[in-house]
């Protein structure tokens, strides 16, 4: 009797034991242990991040970081960095499967660029990779070899939506960027456009950044390319009011200033991207610009314009002549507007 009574106690504890461990299993792999209130949260974890960095990092979003931590050693997981979702009720289980399979690509959205800093700057928002690391990369061999100067790197970045996975270093982030570049050139017939109207690849991008910056109303831009394309063919000078400001931003004089009146002093800045002194077009793009800016160049509208003037009584949109005393009359008419607006630089 006092045996089995024995028998029976050592039955019951281990019973207890083995429910109670089973338990315990059953706890720290398939019970929720999510504690945020949203659907979900996504996890952004860095290069080399530590395994203590990382618990340090979910803590906050789970219930019990010491369950996760037990499991997450126990199935040997790795930190790997990236974007990472994690849905509110997720197990431990889950949780570190998600992080081992299932790294979020991002949209990397880039536009109305002005030069190198602003690129680093609005790519490193949005991808792991910062700014600094952008800024040497582009001091790198890679644009050379690729055919691009130090003037026309910009070029290469044509404004879009482009995925990628959040932890991209800027080399590859560069790699990629020059395929959609490639695949941009191959579509539409691009390259043989470019060579019907006699300008590479990189003439087609300067023209089109000035050609963007003349106007932000995609219905004028063939029109306005078909006019600065007149004066090539023509070998007349561009006289671009956009390269003039362009030159003059160079100048510490007019850092930090905005120049919303192109005046004679300004025409007399010695700089090979003042197109009222010197002949063709600028060593370099002025700015990134749109797509349809690029196509304009190259399906421009054909017609006689030589010039063209903002046009008062359509704000945003131009006044186009064949004549120069045509073109002197509108000009005119814009810069009594100017002066009735006060504004005088």
């Amino acid at each position: 009797m006092y045996l089995r009574r024995i028998l029976m106690l050592t039955v019951t504890i281990g019973l207890i034991f083995m429910g109670s461990f089973a338990f315990y299993v059953y706890k720290i792999m398939f019970m929720s242990n999510t504690s945020f209130e949203t659907d979900y949260v996504h996890i952004f974890i860095k290069s080399e991040t530590t395994f203590n960095l990382f618990l340090n990092q979910v803590d906050p979003f789970l219930l019990n970081i010491d369950d996760f931590s037990v499991l997450a050693k126990r199935k040997k997981y790795t930190v790997r960095p990236g974007k990472y979702k994690i849905n509110k009720g997720m197990s431990n289980n889950d949780i570190i499967n998600s992080l081992r399979s299932n790294n979020i690509t991002v949209n990397v959205i880039y536009n109305n660029i002005n030069d190198l800093n602003d690129l680093a700057g609005k790519i490193s928002n949005q991808i792991e990779a910062d700014s600094i690391s952008f800024l040497n990369s582009f001091k790198s061999d890679f644009f050379n070899e690729k055919g691009f100067d130090k003037k026309n790197i910009l070029s290469m970045y044509i404004p879009n939506s482009y995925n990628f996975f959040w932890n991209t270093s800027a080399e590859k982030f560069n790699d990629k960027i020059f395929e959609e570049y490639t695949k941009f050139w191959q579509k539409n017939n691009r390259v043989e456009k470019a060579n019907k109207i006699g300008l590479s690849k990189k003439e087609v991008m300067i023209l089109a950044s000035i050609v963007y910056e003349e106007s932000k109303a995609n219905i004028e831009l063939p029109k306005i390319a078909g006019v600065y394309l007149n004066r090539l063919k023509s070998n007349w000078k561009l006289q671009a009011d956009p390269t003039v400001k362009f030159a003059a931003y160079q100048l510490d004089e007019y850092k930090n200033t905005v120049i919303r009146r192109v005046l004679n002093k300004h025409l007399k800045i010695d700089s090979p991207y003042n197109t009222y002194k010197y002949d063709g077009l600028p060593p370099g793009i002025i700015s990134m610009p749109s797509i349809q800016a690029i196509d304009a160049v190259l399906n421009s509208e054909k017609h006689n314009y030589y010039f063209f003037a903002a046009d008062p009584s359509n704000p945003g949109y131009h006044s186009f002549a064949r004549s120069l005393s045509e073109h002197k009359r509108n000009a005119r008419k814009f810069h009594r507007y100017l002066n009735t607006r006060g504004i005088k630089k």
